[in-house]
């Protein structure tokens, strides 16, 4: 055994792997682990951690976030480094930063803002704008140490600007020429150290202008020879797969056929075809029996939106009376909504927008924001109103008033059509899916789903009531290896000799999901939704502690992984 400089003794090791969980110890040599095994013997002064009733997991690999622009201007990503995530996947859904000409830098911020919910002055302010092409970009990553390993993917929409400018973000179909450009940028993005491409294909991805995002409807051959080009690396969609469905997954795997590279995208159950996410399934175990590699990526927990006076999004967002005081700091805010005359002005004035009372006034899919993401029926605003006589609107607005106004409702908008989790079950124990969607970096006034990897261990795991659970060993497995697999990274995800010392110490009896909280701290003074949580002993990047407790070290050993990882 390579001389080692540290020892996790006794813990209880969930390798990564699927099998079930062993006491041993873990002996680690620097960076890498150097030997798993019952009493390990190790030269007298080798520092220990004690690990006795601890669960000892592979750091777990975050394959959807959008870190692109914190990346840049900090080096903790929050909320995915306290929730054990020891690597992320950043540039996904098309959008990012890199490639970018200095004339075009408007146009990506426009969509980051409107697509990802990154305020223009928080981006205007935090960006350092040090690249221009995109390996120059990872330059600009690899500058910098950080609280887990990152890796980048390509997003079609900066490449797709970067070539065609303003043709490319109105969504203009590309020339030959174009498309010639794309594809040996996409060349040297992988040879620089891109784990992939990703694009959209959403219609609600647009500008807050209303602007779709510039790849929504991108031709088939301009992916085909993007994809084809890459040469390594996946390939990441997000669709909609609207009518006709049939030819949009035809065109789809067409790419994944001619490229040869695997594909990803995002699995959801959705309100208004709450049983399509099945036909989608069909169609991957289809593809992939005939030999193409195509996963769903999905989501352990509904998909939502989280209300409140403080937050981006609430029922009464676009009501007069409100808009009328939405301006002020939040303690005046709340002075003013606790005014009985506004209150009763704000609960007669509708929503005027179909789409948006659909999203913000259903009344039977909002309930108190529970940390196990699965409230019963009659915990909605509409069952509560029912069974006290009073109307959804003010149950709704009195719930808000609470906690001096922070009061946090949680509105499941996608995996929640039934009002449980047992579709999602089916969805994370298909063999051809993968676990992610948690956005981290995006979304930060109304959504924290980076928190996700948590609720897996805990609601899964442990505390499911309304259904089956999950074995720690598989929900570990999902966090870990699955995903580090998927992107090319073999040399983490595993509990072994040789193998990256990424590594959760966990209390698991203790392990809590913490309420999430408002803070200002991005730049420009920007807000963002911190959710951290209980239990999470130690989580060791390359060998080093970063974090102890929930608590920063200071220890900043992670780095941008370029490339795939044998």
């Amino acid at each position: 055994m390579t001389e080692p400089t540290l020892l996790i003794r006794g813990g209880v090791v969930v390798d990564g792997t699927g099998a079930p969980p062993v006491e041993a110890d873990v002996a680690l040599a620097g960076p890498r682990i150097a030997a798993v095994g019952r009493r390990l013997s190790v030269p007298r002064g080798t520092p220990e951690i004690d690990a006795r009733g601890l669960l000892v997991t592979p750091g777990f690999v975050d394959i959807h976030t959008h870190y692109d622009a914190q990346a840049t201007w900090s080096s903790r990503l929050l909320s995915s480094s306290l929730h054990g995530v020891t690597t992320a996947l950043l540039g996904n859904c098309g959008v990012g930063f890199a490639p970018c000409r200095p004339e075009n830098r408007e146009m990506l911020v426009a969509l980051m803002e409107g697509v990802e919910d990154l305020p223009e002055v928080v981006l205007t302010e935090g960006l350092p704008w040090n690249w221009e092409s995109f390996p120059d970009f990872l330059d600009a990553l690899d500058a910098k140490g950080y609280d887990m390993d990152i890796a980048a993917q390509l997003p079609h929409a900066a490449l797709r600007i970067h070539v065609m400018g303003r043709r490319g973000f109105a969504r203009e179909p590309a020339t030959e020429a174009d498309r010639a450009q794309m594809a040996r940028l996409a060349r040297e993005a992988v040879a620089a150290g891109a784990l992939g491409f990703s694009t959209s294909r959403a219609i609600a991805h647009r500008t807050l202008a209303g602007e779709p995002t510039p790849t929504l409807g991108a031709a088939e051959i301009e992916l085909a020879e993007i994809a084809r080009a890459l040469g390594a690396g996946w390939f990441q969609v997000i669709s909609d797969f609207d009518e006709p469905a049939e030819e949009e997954w035809a065109r789809l795997k067409r790419i994944v056929a001619l490229s040869g590279r695997p594909m990803t995208f995002s699995l959801l159950q959705r309100e208004s075809r709450p049983e399509f996410w099945r036909w989608l399934m069909a169609r991957v175990g289809e593809a992939n029996a005939e030999g193409l590699s195509i996963k769903g990526q999905v989501m352990g927990r509904p998909v939502g939106l989280m209300f409140g006076w403080e937050l981006s999004q609430h029922p009464f967002l676009t009501r007069p009376s409100f808009r009328e005081i939405a301006h002020l700091p939040l303690p005046a805010r709340v002075a003013a909504l606790s005014d009985p005359a506004r209150r009763a002005r704000i609960l007669e004035e509708p929503t005027e927008d179909p789409a948006l009372r659909a999203r913000l006034n259903n009344w039977a899919r909002i309930y108190k924001l529970t940390l196990d993401y699965e409230p019963p029926p009659e915990a909605s605003v509409e069952a509560v109103a029912r069974a006290t006589g009073r109307r959804p609107e003010e149950v709704c607005y009195d719930w808000m008033m609470e906690e001096e106004g922070r009061a946090i409702l949680n509105r499941p908008l996608l995996n929640y059509a039934h009002g449980n989790l047992d579709d999602i079950r089916e969805m994370l124990t298909h063999p051809h899916t993968l676990l992610g969607l948690g956005d981290g970096g995006a979304h930060v006034g109304y959504i924290c789903d980076a928190s996700a990897p948590t609720h897996m261990l805990t609601h899964w795991a442990r505390d499911r009531a309304r259904g089956g659970r999950l074995p720690v060993e598989f929900v570990v497995k999902r966090l870990s290896l699955d995903n580090a697999r998927a992107i090319g990274l073999n040399d983490r995800g595993r509990i072994a000799p040789g193998l990256k010392a990424d590594i959760n110490l966990i209390d698991f009896d203790r392990l809590a999901l913490r309420r999430p909280e408002m803070r200002y701290d991005l730049p420009a003074g920007g807000k963002r939704l911190v959710q951290g949580a209980e239990g999470y002993v130690a989580t060791l990047v390359s060998g080093e502690v970063v974090h102890r407790e929930g608590e920063a070290t200071g220890a900043l050993p992670g780095r941008l992984v370029r490339g795939q990882r044998p």
